[in-house]
């Protein structure tokens, strides 16, 4: 059977984060969804998304398919209804479609004619950019459980402090030294040949994926994921960081997503409550307009390839697009649109050439080439979002 993951109409609800990715590709928990769905099914996948992200990630067809809403995030009881959908069949959770049948690309989403099967147990589901930090203990949680079940962890040094170490696992590679790795709250995972430098004080539910580093000094509150190749530092609380990104100094991230290649300057800082503890709004790209959270704690939404400069701060419910530059003292505003350049007392746009430039260099430092499909994408993305800057 072949697998496809499709974005379903929730994309717009998790720009900026889909503006360079899939739904499938945004990081909750330890994994990728996509990364969750491929261990579960045994069998990689592919993508239904908007044409302009095609090329990087492209649409596999088959004689026989099944189609996954990405939004989703799988367990077994909904892997095993999903695996034994026939032609012509289409699964619901609750009022949303979970998965369907089909031999050919859906031109719409028309289920009149299938046969309805209702998947009867909750699932936790991806709809809103806050998702990804409100739901990140409980995507930390069902990962930490699925990857290691039946595994036993590597060998962690005795020079550490393990509170509650049965939940504390690390892969081969992993290493920490002279830190406090506290589980009483939730598990620590520590991924592949991940680092955890000299006197860190760090509290689950944690993630930190392969390769990725927290440099000397950390503070670090549950729920937070540090995804691949990412450096850390300072006092981090309840944030998701995709991957390739820096936040490598002292400064506040909390409440907080941070997309991939982003930089976050020395002593910045997000706010995530309010002065009068009112409940939080957040840009919402699919209405224009600043939607109701629902939540009191909301930090930084920050797009890819975006960056600060030193002591920049973050009003909170800040929502940064993608290939945003911020360098001046003072609270920027609390929406900057994708390719922007400069700070509180004003903006310009962000030329391509130039962002491309700085793309290219950080990339490198990582060793990931800017290739021409991620500049065709970029450059899609700053005609999309033109609209938004009035500069």
């Amino acid at each position: 059977m072949n697998y496809i993951l499709f974005d379903g109409k929730v994309r717009n609800n998790l720009l900026p984060f889909t503006f360079t990715r899939p739904v499938a590709d945004i990081r909750v928990g330890i994994l990728t969804i996509r990364e969750k769905w491929e261990k579960y099914l045994d069998l990689k996948t592919s993508t239904l998304t908007e044409a302009y992200l095609s090329e990087k990630y492209p649409l596999i067809l088959k004689d026989s398919n099944i189609f996954i809403n990405a939004s989703f995030l799988p367990t077994a009881r909904s892997v095993e209804l999903i695996q034994s959908l026939r032609e012509g069949q289409v699964a619901y959770c609750g009022k949303e479609v979970l998965a369907f049948s089909s031999k050919t690309e859906p031109q719409d989403f028309d289920f009149e004619a299938y046969e309805r099967l209702d998947f009867e147990y909750s699932m936790l589901r991806i709809v809103n950019t806050w998702d990804i930090f409100s739901k990140n203990e409980e995507a930390i949680q069902a990962d930490f459980d699925f990857i290691t079940k039946g595994r036993k962890s590597a060998p962690i040094s005795a020079t550490n402090t393990l509170i509650n170490p049965d939940i504390i696992f690390a892969e081969e590679g992993a290493t920490v030294e002279y830190s406090i790795l506290n589980a009483t709250d939730g598990p620590i995972y520590l991924g592949k040949d991940s680092e955890v430098w000299e006197g860190n004080l760090i509290r689950g539910n944690f993630a930190l994926c392969n390769n990725a580093v927290v440099k000397m000094g950390a503070k670090i509150y549950g729920a937070t994921t540090v995804g691949p190749h990412s450096k850390v530092c300072g006092e981090i609380s309840n944030a998701v960081i995709f991957g390739y990104s820096s936040k490598g100094h002292e400064g506040y991230l909390g409440n907080a997503v941070l997309g991939e290649w982003c930089n976050i300057g020395a002593d910045s800082n997000n706010s995530n409550l309010k002065n009068n503890y009112a409940k939080v709004r957040l840009w919402n790209y699919a209405t224009e307009s600043f939607e109701q959270t629902g939540l009191q704690f909301c930090g930084l939404m920050m797009g890819d390839h975006s960056k600060s400069a030193i002591n920049t701060m973050f009003n909170t419910g800040t929502v940064i697009g993608v290939n945003c530059n911020i360098y001046v003292p003072g609270f920027p505003r609390n929406f900057v649109p994708s390719f922007s350049w400069g700070g509180a007392s004003g903006f310009s746009a962000y030329a391509t050439s130039k962002a491309f430039e700085a793309a290219k260099v950080m990339m490198a430092r990582r060793g990931v080439e800017f290739d021409d499909k991620e500049a065709r994408i970029l450059e899609h993305v700053f005609k999309l979002t033109k609209k938004w800057r009035n500069y």
